[in-house]
């Protein structure tokens, strides 16, 4: 058996793990018969490559949490709630927790949550006075679009560094590996896992409930 430690600074496990032949040396999940050694070995950098942007996407999104003081659920709500504002969407809570794809009884702990720490702000509807509007802070919007908004945007410089012809390879490629990990009908997995079926259909409709309901006026 190999030393893992012979050579310091270095793990020879962490360096193969996306390497196909220490990964299924016996071809049991894939048959890569028909693929010669070179094919071989550079889809196994294109897996370490995808990898390493992964790794990127953690420590970018580790930061932000870290830096706002905010969950990556958090983060994920003031993401939309900037989209919606530069768009003029209005977002009701259970647009939002369609979107998040969680029960309206979490949405309301969550908007809870954001608008003590000044996040976001809960305005009546503009046309159902049984309901209200989400709106993130001036501050708080200038805050994510000043750090983790100037980070995240830096993918577009790379997407536009390629030609319309290598993006539409990248997009094939992304779409038709997303659809080959995608977790429908796949039993093990459970039958919410293909993305929480049910729970965004039915939040959809949650602005009638505890969750959508203005709050009353204060005496």
């Amino acid at each position: 058996m190999a030393d893992s430690g012979a050579t310091p600074g270095r793990d020879a496990v962490s360096e193969r793990l996306y390497d196909i032949d220490s990964s299924d040396p016996r071809s049991e999940l894939v048959d890569r018969s028909d693929l010669d050694r070179e094919d071989i070995a550079q889809i196994g950098r294109l897996m370490q490559a995808l990898s390493g942007l992964r790794d990127a996407e953690r420590a970018l999104a580790q930061a932000s949490e870290r830096y706002m003081r905010l969950s990556a659920q958090d983060m994920r709500a003031l993401h939309y709630l900037i989209v919606a504002k530069n768009r003029q969407e209005i977002v009701t809570p259970g647009r939002l927790a369609a979107h998040l794809k969680i029960s309206p009884a979490s949405t309301t702990k969550l908007l809870n949550r954001l608008e003590r720490g000044g996040h976001v702000m809960r305005n009546m509807h503009p046309s159902d006075r049984r309901a209200f509007a989400i709106a993130v802070t001036a501050e708080t919007e200038h805050s994510a679009m000043q750090t983790l908004g100037k980070q995240q945007s830096r993918r577009f410089l790379a997407a536009a560094r390629l030609t319309r012809d290598e993006r539409e390879v990248v997009i094939g490629f992304l779409t038709d590996m997303t659809q080959e990990l995608s977790l429908r009908d796949v039993a093990w997995a459970g039958e919410d896992a293909a993305g929480g079926a049910g729970v965004g259909s039915a939040a959809e409709h949650a602005d009638v409930t505890d969750a959508g309901r203005a709050p009353r006026s204060r005496p």
